[in-house]
């Protein structure tokens, strides 16, 4: 490996070295990882500090000083990443591998390929003597893919001074190109969707298995998770999706541009959904609240019939709703015969700030003239939620050129998950450039 102190030039050499830190989470073990981090900004004479609360668990900042003219910048990413247990890869998935003009590995695109985008750039910042419009900090935390609990929701409940003034931050998840219809879509994510976790349960006799009844628990629970699975819960069309699809509508050619500006009609939304089928999976998400049953428990014996069945929903809300309506809506649905609780709330902002977002897509423009850029809604959750809490806007904002027929959604989290080597400089350089103009906002 070439030396520490100059592999911030390399970003594909850089993210290489993160892969091949198993950071699985659970249990995470990012520590060396975080270490590794560490290491490179303190080669580099910039100050770090190491906030944990478990010691294998540690989250690094580091700070640049910039000249006040603009608030901070928070660069921030995650280095724990998911299983890889029951998939089969052809590569190795923590060997970091070279071939077909892919580093290939668990993390490459979610997210270690974002950490040393921004690292490198964070580091070129310093190097060249970059003039800043506002101090720029740079944290790698720990724990996202479990709920953040010992990464970014403990450094916002417990060091709030570290991002004290900052507006805007770049995260995970966006700036790659999506390919539709011979046009390239580049989407900075801008809102996420809310938790809404839900038990749903329902009653009925109990009896033994012998003796069949009708109508019990079972069936009512059956009943439910039909109509869960062919009915939707109501349309609604945020400011963010709206904007989304007619600035993809007004690049898109017929019938494709016409399907998309009538999903911004709720007479007809769910209609033409229906038509798209498994094409419009995507985008259903972005346009209602909505819940997927997830874990169910019934009898612990197979000779008992229960006489209660609860059901896991994993709910999500869209931005500016609140458990009340998710609690309406479903009711509405299921009717009155199930019981619901909510289990789990994690609100997000009800606002967007857009500030930040014409300097970030008219770099994109910038880097490939026939992209076009547009705001997106994630339908999951980042660690963008917690430092909502503290008033800071997130834009995910990781570019990534990527070639016709690459599905990122499928990639990510998947066995064989990969990005191209050229990504890494395509977004490294996108990043830097942010650096340099973040002041503009």
């Amino acid at each position: 490996m070439s030396e520490p102190t100059t592999i911030y030039q390399r970003p594909a050499e850089l993210l290489q070295a993160l892969v091949r830190f198993d950071t699985t989470n659970p249990p995470g073990n990012e520590a060396a990882c975080i270490g590794y981090i560490e290491g490179l900004l303190k080669s580099h004479n910039i100050e770090t500090t190491i906030l944990a609360k478990d010691p294998n668990r540690p989250n690094v900042v580091a700070r640049l000083k910039g000249s006040g003219k603009a608030a901070p910048l928070l660069l921030y990413g995650h280095v724990d990443v998911v299983t890889t247990v029951g998939q089969q890869w052809s590569r190795p998935p923590f060997g970091a591998e070279v071939a077909e003009g892919f580093i290939w590995g668990r993390g490459t695109l979610d997210m270690k390929g974002g950490v040393a985008m921004m690292l490198a750039a964070f580091l070129r910042a310093k190097a060249n003597g970059l003039s800043l419009p506002g101090d720029v900090v740079f944290c790698a935390v720990s724990d996202e893919e479990v709920g953040g609990t010992v990464g970014a929701q403990f450094l916002v409940d417990n060091h709030k001074e570290q991002f004290e003034g900052i507006k805007y931050a770049l995260g995970e998840l966006g700036g790659f190109t999506m390919h539709i219809s011979g046009q390239r879509f580049y989407p900075i994510m801008v809102a996420e969707k809310q938790i809404c976790a839900m038990k749903v349960t329902v009653r009925g006799p109990a009896g033994h298995g012998s003796m069949p009844l009708r109508g019990g628990a079972m069936a009512k629970a059956a009943r439910l998770l039909s109509t869960l699975d062919r009915k939707r819960l109501p349309v609604h069309i945020t400011p963010v999706v709206r904007q989304m699809l007619e600035t993809m509508s007004a690049r898109l050619p017929f019938p494709t541009n016409t399907m998309l500006r009538q999903l911004l009609n709720p007479m007809l939304t769910d209609r033409i959904l229906d038509v798209l089928g498994s094409r419009g999976r995507t985008v259903n998400p972005l346009l209602h609240n909505t819940v997927s049953p997830t874990m169910i428990e019934a009898s612990s014996k197979i000779n008992v019939i229960p006489a209660q069945v609860n059901i896991a929903l994993d709910g999500r809300l869209l931005p500016g709703f609140t458990p009340d309506d998710m609690l309406r809506e479903l009711k509405a649905l299921i009717g009155n015969e199930a019981e619901i609780i909510v289990e789990r709330y994690d609100p997000g902002p009800a606002e967007v700030n857009m500030g930040l977002y014409e300097t970030l897509a008219n770099i994109l423009r910038e880097a490939d003239p026939g992209g076009i850029p547009t705001p997106l809604l994630f339908s999951a959750v980042t660690d963008g939620r917690c430092f909502a809490q503290i008033g800071i806007q997130t834009y995910g904002f990781l570019p990534m050129q990527l070639p016709e027929g690459f599905n990122f959604s499928e990639t990510i989290h998947a066995a064989d998950e990969r990005i191209p080597v050229r990504a890494m400089e395509f977004g490294t350089d996108a990043i830097y450039k942010t650096l340099e103009r973040f002041g503009d906002a």
